[in-house]
């Protein structure tokens, strides 16, 4: 290990002047005197009462129900040994940090200065009411074995030994994967481990429990082979694995094998005991930060070699992140009295059968663009992979109510969707149209969607049921990208086809009546564009809507659109919305990409589009009109404009809030200025911002996205007749996938329109003559 990266480690521990990792943030107001009555004495009488009257309100008013401890005694740090309690405070301060990023646990580390077991035991004991689980922490075997099962005995919360079950369940998972990919029989596999410590033998555990057989598993230690007779350094753990054999050393007991097992230390294992091994031999070397083998070397010894290590530098690591948050995660939120073996395994199972799922572009960003697919060098999730949440999480949740140790019902599948709003910016706000929309079957066309990014999107579409995905493309290659899809879940529309060629010619000539003399041969070669192309499907009634999210930029993909996509009844120029998902809140700001000084007519018609566009996502909408000044007198068009534009929002529609010209802080916290402006400005924050014109409306977003952290979904094109929206090539995978939930709602919407026979105007005359200066929406960072 470097040391640079030594030195780099003492540097961040003292980061910011904050000694340390962690810190307690409250999670309700605490600004007034009241707060402080309710926080603490005289109103915390109260839930203390409930409490004492009914002992499971602790989960109503406490955070028991999310709060874990990280406990060690510093017998077992690392590869440090037995550093003491003191030392291993940074380990555990590291441990809470994962629970927080990963699962959203709250962690207390404790560090116990007891070796003995039994004092150990007492003192977790004692403190056990505090919390809603128990993480046992870097505790030396064989002690650690006795004090989790006495605990797990003793109490009515579960625990877990990280060290243990964590790289069992890790490495089990793996190994499920790579027997499918081998084509070989867990029952015949014949595996060696070497370390006998909690790692290994809790492994070796749950191997059988997959249906590896006990005569097949050959355990080694630093003595040698673990055989029946064997007395030197010798435990009941060690005994439930003490074979029948003649092996006496590593080298003898690898000759034949099919799996190796390491959880002992670097280098122990040598070319020759690599080449002794199965065909396809299955090679877990999980010593850390130095392998039993080193990877380089193993593959250049058998190009046939399925590896995995602790490292993060190379394929298929074995890392406990992806184990104890979300086990922990599933646990607490089913209420589990305990941690079972059901619950181990579905854990197992969840993550070998997401290792099988396509990995979207978000995971794939996290890890420096490296693009991941089930196989040899992908056997296990990455840790970084936001579904392991939902996925692991809810399996261990599901296996806790069937086994019978839960105290909470759980509706599962709202469960899911809980978690996965949980990691997924954007979900909860497009819950609704995303719910409206499954099932309904509304063909979106995707305009180049054999590019992997968007094939990727058309299978999480068919899977979800969100939408038909029409791709648009050659046909040969969209074939070729969804190969492993049923053709009968998506469509192909071919721009080279000729098969709508003159329906397609009159729509083109329509929407452009100025374009005198603009020969056929010009528009069929402007219709193979597939950009074009999927617009004309939409405004034919081909398609139901359009999504468009290619790598090209994003005037090149939207200029179809605004040439010959007709406008809804009434509205005059197609304008953004772009959507930002913050912490705290949803904010809308409009026009962000196409109108470069919109009247006010257009303003207030942007604002009210806009609230509509809110509320159908189940929001209130707040609108205001954002200014330099607030309500200035001054002389100046923009100011006008704006006054006129509130003006005539206030005559459509009164009962929308809106915010006259005011400056943004009067916009977004307006209790702190209610004593200066009194009922001129409403009492909640405005969440729909309109700005006078497409230079403010930009930057506004693009600096609230730097410097909130905003996720920024969109822009969402408004005032087209039938939906069609445009993302930038920086959007994420998931951000298509909210706006293609999004674009299938309003096509929806359309539809039943349509069939309701409401009046709606078929085309707006001259739609494609709206001229533009669009607002590049990509950046060389792309979006996040």
């Amino acid at each position: 290990m470097p040391q640079d990266l030594y030195a780099d480690a003492l540097k961040y521990h003292k980061l910011g002047g904050v000694p340390g990792k962690i810190a307690i943030q409250p999670t309700k107001p605490f600004a007034t005197q009241r707060d402080l009555s309710l926080a603490y004495s005289p109103g915390v009488a109260e839930p203390c009462r409930r409490i004492h009257e009914f002992p499971g309100n602790v989960y109503e008013y406490t955070n028991k129900g999310n709060l874990v401890a990280v406990i060690s005694n510093g017998t077992a740090v690392l590869g440090l040994g037995d550093i003491g309690p003191l030392a291993a405070k940074p380990v555990m301060e590291g441990k809470a940090i994962l629970f927080k990023r990963f699962a959203d646990i709250d962690v207390y580390d404790i560090e116990i200065d007891a070796k003995d077991p039994e004092r150990f035991i007492a003192a977790v004991e004692a403190i056990a009411p505090t919390f809603g689980g128990i993480n046992l922490e870097d505790i030396k075997g064989p002690e650690c074995f006795y004090i989790e099962r006495e605990l797990s005995r003793r109490l009515s919360i579960p625990v877990f030994h990280d060290d243990q079950h964590g790289t069992a369940i890790i490495a089990s998972a793996a190994l499920l994967n790579a027997c499918e990919l081998t084509g070989r029989n867990l029952g015949s596999l014949r595996c060696v481990f070497n370390g006998a410590g909690a790692a290994g033998i809790s492994t070796a555990r749950l191997f059988l429990r997959l249906g590896v057989r006990r005569e097949n598993i050959i355990m080694c230690d630093s003595a040698g082979v673990i055989y029946a007779g064997r007395e030197e350094r010798m435990s009941p753990e060690k005994e439930e694995f003490a074979a029948r054999t003649d092996a006496r050393t590593l080298a003898e007991a690898m000759v034949g094998a099919d799996c190796f097992v390491g959880c002992s230390v670097g280098n122990v294992v040598t070319p020759d005991m690599l080449k002794s091994m199965a065909k396809d031999p299955i090679v877990f070397a999980m010593a850390n930060p130095t392998p039993e083998i080193d990877y380089d070397l193993a593959v250049r010894t058998r190009d046939d070699v399925i590896m995995a290590t602790g490292r993060s530098d190379h394929p298929n690591q074995v890392n406990n992140v992806l184990g104890f948050p979300f086990i922990f995660r599933g646990a607490l939120d089913s209420g589990a009295c305990c941690f079972n073996e059901e619950m181990k395994l579905a854990a197992v199972r969840s993550l070998a059968a997401l290792a099988k799922e396509p990995v979207p572009d978000s995971v794939s960003q996290a890890y420096g663009g490296e693009r991941f697919e089930f196989g040899r060098h992908y056997l296990i999730p990455k840790p970084f992979d936001p579904r392991v949440l939902y996925w692991e999480s809810v399996a261990v949740a599901e296996a806790a109510i069937r086994s019978g140790v839960a105290t909470r019902e759980l509706d599962l599948e709202e469960y899911r969707e809980r978690l996965r709003r949980k990691v997924e910016a954007g979900r909860a706000l497009f819950a609704v149209p995303r719910k409206i929309a499954q099932d309904k079957h509304c063909r979106i066309a995707i305009p180049e969607g054999h590019l992997p990014r968007l094939a990727s999107v058309a299978r999480r579409t068919i899977k979800e049921r969100l939408a038909v995905p029409v791709l648009v493309g050659p046909t040969e290659e969209v074939r070729a990208a969804l190969k492993d899809v049923d053709p009968a879940l998506y469509e192909i529309a071919d721009p080279a086809s000729d098969e709508h060629v003159e329906r397609f010619l009159e729509i083109m000539r329509r929407q452009r009546p100025l374009d005198e003399g603009v020969a056929d041969a010009d528009y069929l070669e402007e219709m193979r564009n597939p950009f074009v192309y999927a617009t004309l499907l939409a405004e034919a009634g081909l398609v139901d809507g359009v999504l468009a999210a290619s790598n090209r930029r994003y005037a090149e993909m939207v200029r179809p659109i605004l040439k010959y996509a007709s406008r809804r009844a009434g509205v005059s120029r197609v304008a953004g919305l772009h959507i930002l998902v913050l912490k705290d809140r949803h904010l809308f700001m409009a026009d962000t990409t196409l109108i470069t000084y919109p009247s006010a007519e257009e303003l207030a018609e942007i604002a009210m589009r806009a609230a509509r566009v809110v509320r159908r996502l189940n929001i209130t909408p707040r609108v205001a009109f954002v200014s330099y000044a607030n309500f200035a007198t001054r002389a100046d068009a923009g100011i006008d404009r704006l006054k006129r534009a509130y003006k005539t929002v206030r005559q459509v529609m009164p009962e929308l809030e809106s915010f006259p010209d005011v400056q943004a802080d009067v916009a977004l916290n307006p209790s702190r200025y209610r004593g200066v402006f009194k009922e001129r400005i409403p009492e909640h924050p405005a969440n729909i911002l309109i700005f006078p014109d497409l230079f403010a409306a930009n930057a506004a977003f693009r600096l609230t996205r730097e410097l909130a952290g905003a996720t920024t979904i969109g822009p969402m094109l408004l005032g087209l007749r039938r939906p069609a929206n445009v993302m930038p090539r920086g959007a994420t995978e998931d951000e298509i996938l909210h706006m293609m939930a999004v674009t299938a709602y309003n096509a929806h919407r359309r539809r039943v329109e349509i069939e309701e026979g409401r009046k709606t105007q078929t085309w707006a005359p001259g739609a494609g003559g709206q001229r533009i200066a669009v607002a590049e929406a990509e950046d060389p960072q792309g979006i996040r």
